[in-house]
């Protein structure tokens, strides 16, 4: 697998628990309306241990976060929320302590999988490769 494992774009193809999550962690109705089944592709550029993490939403908006695995990064949050987090490997997964919930993604069988767990709710996300 390597450690380039991360590299390439994502488009969305299912998820699990969307409205149980975002309820949970408090997103506003217009943007849950807006991101249930959304097509987002997220696209990952890795060098070594240096991440740029971009999701591309339907209509041209976009959110980026560049990171380095173990070092403190700004980052923001699907609500658009700023913050700073220290992005960690574990077992091969990306992990990140977003302020209200815990995110992980990993590439599994040629798909990115994404889990946030709030309060014991799960949200996970696939994304089937596409490049």
């Amino acid at each position: 697998q390597g450690n380039m494992a991360f590299a390439g774009k994502y488009e969305f193809e299912s998820d699990e628990n969307y409205d149980d999550f975002v309820t949970k962690i408090g997103l506003p109705s217009d943007k849950i309306e807006m991101g249930r089944n959304c097509k987002i592709v997220t696209e990952v550029v890795q060098n070594g241990n240096d991440f740029t993490w971009t999701q591309h939403f339907p209509g041209g908006r976009t959110t980026t976060n560049t990171f380095t695995i173990g070092k403190e990064a700004d980052m923001e949050t699907m609500g658009g929320k700023k913050f700073k987090a220290t992005v960690k490997m574990e077992d091969g997964k990306i992990v990140a302590e977003f302020p209200n919930y815990r995110h992980t993604a990993e590439v599994s069988g040629g798909k990115l999988v994404e889990i946030s767990t709030s309060s014991g709710v799960v949200y996970k996300r696939t994304s089937k490769r596409i490049a």
